[in-house]
């Protein structure tokens, strides 16, 4: 069961093609999700017991509750 009190972030893409990445959990970390995104698309992902990890390729801007953080190119 997923925990419904994970941490969320919020990613806005700021030109096509970016593309977000789950990583699991456990002893060996893979890929289990990966969402791409147009520009001016929002993503909202959530950490739970399944995802240990979100990457984020490409230009973005990913609002956390630690802040604000722009890829860069």
């Amino acid at each position: 069961m997923s925990d419904l009190q994970g941490d969320y972030i919020v990613v806005k893409a700021k030109a096509g093609g970016v593309q977000v990445i789950g990583l699991t959990r456990g002893q060996d970390t893979k890929f289990h999700h990966t969402e791409k995104l147009d520009k001016g698309e929002v993503l909202i992902a959530q950490f739970t017991d399944h995802t240990s990890a979100i990457k984020i390729r490409g230009k973005a801007t990913v609002l956390t509750k630690y802040g604000v953080v722009d890829t860069e190119d």
